[in-house]
This record gives structure tokens, sequence and C-alpha cells, in this order.
């Protein structure tokens, strides 16, 4: 990602409250997860919210894209586990029993058809993932979170991506 991790996140108001330590080990507990350091910095910054409009590249076809997915948004730690239109990671487990996705996710950003998700199946150092659920896809983006953070770029919207 260019520009540093103070340029990510877009200008607008729609995100959790402030990141607490409490929050964030709650969440580990409630996850049965350890999640990555760089993640924990973006949301000690802004706790989840629109970003500055990122795409990552992908060497094969995904249902969003020839070449790229979206991450418009990164999801939060919110107040609760309660399923909410705001960005909250906590949902996760109701998302994936309501859309039947692999267990061991955590849900970073989609809109129900479509995920990018840390993947805590094979191992407690999560790779990021993409899960498309209408078309079966369940493609590995980046082995882990500070190289997909590496791997984010600009959207080029005079190209229209």
């Amino acid at each position: 990602m260019n520009g540093g991790l103070e340029r990510f996140w877009g200008a607008d108001y729609d995100h959790n409250p402030p990141l607490t330590d409490e929050a964030l080990h709650h969440a580990e507990q409630f996850l049965r997860v350890r999640f990555p350091s760089e993640l924990v910095t973006l949301w000690r910054i802004q706790n989840g919210g629109y970003t500055q409009g990122f795409v990552y590249p992908t060497r094969q076809r995904t249902t969003w894209a020839e070449d790229h997915v979206p991450l418009d948004e990164l999801f939060g730690i919110g107040a609760s586990a309660t399923p909410s239109g705001i960005h909250n990671v906590l949902n996760s487990k109701y998302m994936i029993a309501e859309w039947g996705l692999p267990s061991n996710q955590v849900l970073l950003a989609g809109e129900g058809h479509w995920w990018i998700a840390l993947d805590y199946r094979r191992s407690s150092d999560p790779c990021v993932r993409w899960l498309d659920v209408d078309a079966g896809q369940d493609i590995e983006l980046a082995p882990t979170f500070s190289l997909f953070c590496m791997g984010l770029s600009r959207r080029m919207l005079e190209r229209g991506v």
C-alpha cells in the first residue's frame, strides 16, 4: 500500500468507536484468534470504515474483475456480535453460518456474495482469502495480512476500475 497506514482510511464517519485494549482482547477471545499486528495498527488509527478505495491484484479472474478485488471498506471491532450494518468483525461467526462459508475465517470486507477474510484454517498466522459463495471461489490473495497491505493500490478512477 503506497502512502503509509495514516493514508489508509477514507474521510467518513461510519466506523466503530475507538479501539480499546479490552475490546481487542474480547474480540480475540470471542473469535479464538490473534489478529495480525498490522491490522491492529490500522484499527488503532480508525476502528473500521471506508478506505481510500483500494484494489488488490489477482493472478486469476474472480467474480469481481479479471485482475483484482476491491477493498473499499475494512471491518473493525464493534461493541457486540449482534448482526448489524456497521463494519464489525464480530459478525463473522453469524455471517459464516448464514452464507455457508468455510469455518475459521474472520471477515474483513464483503457484501454477502463475496468476502475478503483472514483464513485461520491452516495456521494461527492467517492468510488473506477471497471467498465468493455463488461461484464457489476460495482464492488465496496473500500469505499474510502484511503482504496483503503491501499489495494494495489505489483504485484507478480514470480507467473505470
